[in-house]
């Protein structure tokens, strides 16, 4: 039987910039291939030449044995390739079953809709991969992970049998996250090839065959999974021995990610011993009973103080988000108390929100973390352009040569890459954007941070570097929340650990008490 998919010797530059140089890849039919590399390795240029919205320079593409002469996205979606992209694509002012429609409608001539027939077949690839969502709900009202999962169904709904997976895990929760590895499962003893793309590589041994690691646009290695070790693919992909101490691991109640693996790099890189640590300061931000109707945020109260990680842990869908954006002026809350350097301030709007120091990272970074149509330079600067500064703007009186020297310094301390200042935020891989994000609120010097998802869709290297801007922000003074749906990251960064669940704090736990079967207990619906 031929593979799925075979690649031989792609290579592919932008300019004088080479992404892809002489890589050779396959995946045969019941098998999951992993792919992995730091960001900027070439992955998302791999996935975009399979599914056929970039040609290869040079090269060979087979499909089921056959050479693709002209590649392009119908193409490519005719012959049962999808790809699961980080962030989903949706139509968002549709319902879930006429985006789901679009997977088997395009693949035949439809002259008369059938609306029971769409949701019909929309409840039943939606119960197949056991996502709890409505087929008459408007995909834009879902949360992230609601819309990662709809995104799959689309994909199954339209038979597709090379599925690329990208970052699939990353927006998910714990059960979700189990849901997808047993339906991935289900789908290669269907015989479906998969391509699974993670920088969670606690998560790759349960689902992976085989894994390809790519490191300045080649590849290095092809190994069974079996034969290599977490420090050893990471050597690989850096290209240097990687050694990293395991600080802990749970597996248990659905929980799939080794717990703290990846988050060694950034204790040690910031040298996190307990002495050396910051001592908590005064309240920088407090709630009082504060509750959102229209987002479902019920009763909070919380305190964060100067110096201080409080990490936010819960189920997708527990209200993590909603009291992001409510403390942020997103979705304002309609009752109780936000109190800033104890002040009561009433926050209606992110103007607000800013005008207080908050700054405040989305969970999807494409819509609300940068401008993809902006230069880095223009990205990073964006938050310091607020009052004179906008004024300023619009006459013309920026100092440019001091933008792109902050630019230039973000580059540096972020490693974005590549280090180009005036390239579009949209040319880069995901991490990149997000490392460029994060850049962009650091550069505001807020007082009070809260980051939802920092590291999501980053690699090892650049997740050990996140970690470190983060505690040296709040070892600076600033007061950080950070939501994670990784719990191994909430535990290892966090001072104290809150948990939500149906909209409410349920619990906020000590770093002694917040093991991973508490916080899990707790967001399943234990005692708090």
């Amino acid at each position: 039987m031929p593979d799925a998919l075979r690649l031989s010797n792609l290579s592919k530059s932008f300019g004088g910039v080479r992404a892809l140089r002489d890589v050779s890849f396959d995946v045969r039919p019941g098998e999951a291939h992993a792919l992995v590399g730091e960001n900027g390795a070439g992955k998302s240029t791999l996935i975009n030449i399979v599914a056929g919205a970039l040609r290869a320079d040079a090269g060979e593409l087979r499909v089921r044995g056959r050479i693709v002469s002209d590649p392009s996205p119908a193409a490519m979606r005719a012959m049962g390739i999808a790809v699961i992209h980080q962030h989903p694509s949706l139509f968002p002012h549709v319902s879930v079953a006429e985006n789901i429609a679009m997977g088997w409608e395009s693949r035949r001539a439809v002259t008369l809709i059938d609306h029971a027939e769409r949701r019909r077949k929309a409840k039943d690839v939606l119960d197949r991969i056991g996502a709890r969502v409505e087929p008459e709900t408007e995909a834009g009202r879902l949360s992230f992970a609601q819309q990662q999962l709809v995104e799959i169904a689309r994909a199954l709904a339209g038979d597709a049998s090379i599925i690329l997976f990208d970052e699939p895990t990353a927006g998910l929760g714990v059960d979700d996250a189990h849901r997808l590895f047993n339906l991935i499962r289900k789908l290669k003893q269907q015989n479906a090839a998969i391509v699974y793309i993670s920088h969670r590589l606690e998560e790759l041994p349960a689902i992976a065959d085989r894994i390809t690691v790519l490191r300045d646009g080649q590849s290095v290695a092809t190994r069974a999974m079996s034969e290599l070790s977490r420090d050893a693919i990471v050597s690989l992909m850096v290209g240097r021995e990687y050694a990293a101490p395991v600080v802990a691991s749970a597996i248990g109640r659905g929980f799939v990610h080794a717990v703290a693996a990846p988050l060694a790099f950034a204790d040690n890189a910031t040298g996190s011993d307990e002495s050396q640590r910051p001592a908590i300061a005064s309240p920088l931000l407090e709630l009082k009973g504060l509750s959102c109707s229209a987002s479902g945020v019920r009763d909070v109260s919380l305190e964060i103080r100067a110096g201080e990680v409080l990490g936010v842990a819960g189920l997708v869908g527990s209200g993590r988000t909603e009291l992001a954006r409510a403390i942020a002026g997103y979705e304002p809350a309609d009752s109780g108390q936000v109190i800033v350097e104890g002040r009561a301030c009433p926050v209606r709007s992110p103007l607000d929100a800013s005008g207080l120091g908050i700054g405040y990272l989305p969970e999807d970074r494409r819509r609300d973390g940068v401008i993809g149509e902006m230069t880095v330079i223009e990205n990073v600067n964006a938050a310091t352009l607020s009052g004179s500064g906008r004024e300023a703007a619009l006459l013309g009186l920026i100092d440019r040569s001091r933008e792109r020297a902050a630019a230039s310094d973000a580059i540096a301390r972020f490693d974005v890459r590549p280090p180009a200042p005036d390239a579009l935020v949209s040319s880069l891989s995901g991490g990149n954007q997000q490392k460029v994000a994060i850049a962009q609120r650091a550069a505001a010097k807020p007082r009070i941070l809260i980051l939802d998802e920092p590291t999501q869709g980053v690699d090892v290297a650049a997740k050990a570097e996140i970690h470190r801007i983060i505690r040296e922000m709040a070892s600076a003074g600033a007061g950080v929340l950070m939501i994670s749906s990784d719990l191994g990251e909430v535990l290892a960064m966090s001072d104290r650990v809150g948990v939500m669940r149906a909209g409410r704090l349920v619990a906020v736990l000590g770093r002694a008490d917040a093991t991973p079967e508490r916080v899990m207990s707790l967001a399943v619906g234990g005692e708090a």
